[in-house]
């Protein structure tokens, strides 16, 4: 087993032990309730699950493109196949949530929390079971997932909380992990990747400016034109990556430019 596998098995036993209390009580609406509402739902009047407990049903296959699941739980909820294509998810807990083939293509994820999320039937990534981000807006989310090789471009991560907690590695490192995903022309402006994978990682034009960067790794990742002004790279890999085109190289705190060579 990986070490990044057993740091991600740890994060959802955490969060299992989290959610037992949760698991205890039953969602206020039912999978059949969902889809009725779905069904009545329209362009002009779309689907209201705004501040629904709606952890552990299994929604699989559903359309809520269009729908309002601000501040939805769905904890541990089943999400496969499912249509969020523009749906609004801010504040939105999908921890431990089944994501697997699920569309979330210019979704509004904002200051959701996104962690542990269930991204393949087993411990590797299967390209064919990947979701989709295209356009996703992650500004503020907390984010401690896999999320590798998937195609996240164009994607807003500003602000966002992807850096590893220290206080609570005793099972292994658990942190966000894009490594060999699509992130042409994401904004990860002011966000936090401290101790993040994103080895192979497509950042052409990418804004990772005022980003944290510390001890995260971008080995062989590809940064042609991105923006690194005032990042702080303090401990950061950079080996092997193609930084040709970057901007605010100078100005970026921390960076061994022997190893970004």
């Amino acid at each position: 087993m990986t070490r990044a596998v057993g740091a991600m098995l740890a994060c959802l036993a955490a969060l299992c032990a989290v959610g037992e209390g949760r698991a205890a009580r039953a969602a206020d609406l039912d999978a059949d309730a969902v889809r009725a509402a779905l069904a009545t739902a329209s362009a002009g009047r779309p689907a209201d699950f705004a501040d629904r407990k709606l952890y552990g049903l299994d929604l699989s296959g559903l359309d809520f493109s269009g729908a309002n699941l601000h501040a939805a739980d769905l904890y541990g909820a089943k999400l496969v196949g499912a249509n969020f294509s523009g749906a609004n998810l801010s504040d939105a807990n999908l921890n431990l949530a089944w994501i697997m083939r699920a569309n979330f293509d210019g979704a509004n994820l904002s200051e959701a929390s996104l962690q542990g999320l269930v991204v393949s039937p087993g411990l590797e990534i299967v390209p064919s079971e990947a979701p989709t981000f295209r356009g996703t807006n992650f500004a503020g989310a907390r984010i401690i997932a896999r999320l590798s090789r998937f195609d996240l471009s164009g994607a807003n991560f500003a602000g966002a909380r992807m850096g590893a907690d220290m206080r609570n590695q005793s099972m292994g490192l658990m942190h966000a992990d894009l490594s060999g995903s699509d992130l042409e022309g994401s904004n990860f402006a002011g966000a936090d990747l401290g101790r993040a994978s994103l080895q192979f990682a497509n950042l052409k034009g990418a804004n990772l400016s005022h980003t944290s960067l510390i001890r995260a790794d971008f080995s062989g990742a590809d940064l042609t034109g991105a923006d690194l002004t005032g990042a702080d790279a303090t401990g950061a890999d950079f080996r092997g990556a193609r930084l040709s085109g970057a901007r605010g190289v100078e100005t970026m705190m921390g960076l061994d430019r022997e190893g970004s060579r």
